[in-house]
């Protein structure tokens, strides 16, 4: 990876740790609602087993961007300030953070087929596209 900006970084975690932790929570919220359904069947499963990665996968991002924060702040102690483990974070951030876009797409796109056939066609849609811009934007 490519040397970059110190406070760049330190503000990148931030932004997808607290972004992380929005989505997260909203994952966290769809699979208890899911979690709920009366409805027995396997969409409802396929569905919230997406919630439950995109949860977790958000988790770990807010954790990972935290920890880059504060390795990145410029007040940091000297030994904190010099983690080597700092690539292995920015790597984690990245997969956990796509990942959790990606579940939770699929667990949104899966929810409608839940109701009917023609809200499952919608809701697939949506997500696919969202999916294609969401590549498109990050690529």
């Amino acid at each position: 990876m490519q040397p970059v900006n110190a406070e760049f970084l330190a503000e990148t975690g931030r932004q997808i740790a607290s972004l992380s932790a929005f989505l997260g929570g909203f994952s966290a919220t769809f699979l208890g609602i899911l979690l709920q359904s009366p409805n027995s069947r396997r969409h409802v499963g396929w569905a919230a087993g997406a919630a439950a990665v995109a949860s977790a996968s958000f988790l770990l991002a807010v954790i990972s961007g935290t920890t880059l924060a504060l390795v990145m702040h410029p007040g940091a102690p000297p030994d904190i300030a010099k983690a080597t483990f700092l690539p292995q974070v920015r790597i984690l951030i990245i997969i956990a953070f796509t990942g959790g876009i990606y579940s939770i797409l699929l667990s949104l796109g899966l929810s409608g087929w839940i109701r009917s056939r023609q809200l499952g066609i919608v809701t697939s849609v949506a997500a696919l596209i969202s999916g294609i811009i969401v590549a498109l934007l990050v690529r």
